[in-house]
């Protein structure tokens, strides 16, 4: 590795973030609108209405932002370890997912998340 290990943490934990917005940006504007969709041209009306939706497009920016972020991270890092350290996204979604969105997680969840945890530290570490 090129860079500190605790630089590329920071911005893979950059990238986590702005991908945990941009999903939750997504989330909100599927969930505000009605999905019947059954044939082919439902589904084109329903890309059109999507792509009126302001925070649609706030979403594709911050995944953008993340995406440039991820291959500036590319450049400095080894992928095993980046990749590695960007699982801390699923903890990061099934956070914002349970605290913005309310969705419940069950006990299984959160034993996955710890394991998730643990695997990220022993990659850190080792």
């Amino acid at each position: 590795m090129k860079l500190g290990i605790f630089y590329i943490i920071g911005l893979v934990l950059l990238t986590d973030i702005c991908d945990t917005i941009s999903q939750l940006f997504l989330k909100s504007s599927i969930n505000s609108i009605d999905l019947h969709i059954n044939t082919f041209k439902k589904a084109l009306e329903l890309v059109i209405r999507l792509a009126k939706i302001p925070v649609v497009w706030l979403g594709f920016v911050f995944s953008g932002i993340s995406l440039c972020i991820w291959l500036f991270v590319l450049t400095r890092a080894d992928l095993n370890f980046a990749y590695s350290v960007d699982s801390m996204r699923y903890i990061l979604i099934t956070l914002a997912s349970m605290t913005i969105l309310k969705e419940k997680i069950g006990t299984i969840r959160w034993f996955g998340i710890i394991a998730v945890v643990s695997g990220i530290m022993l990659v850190v570490l080792g």
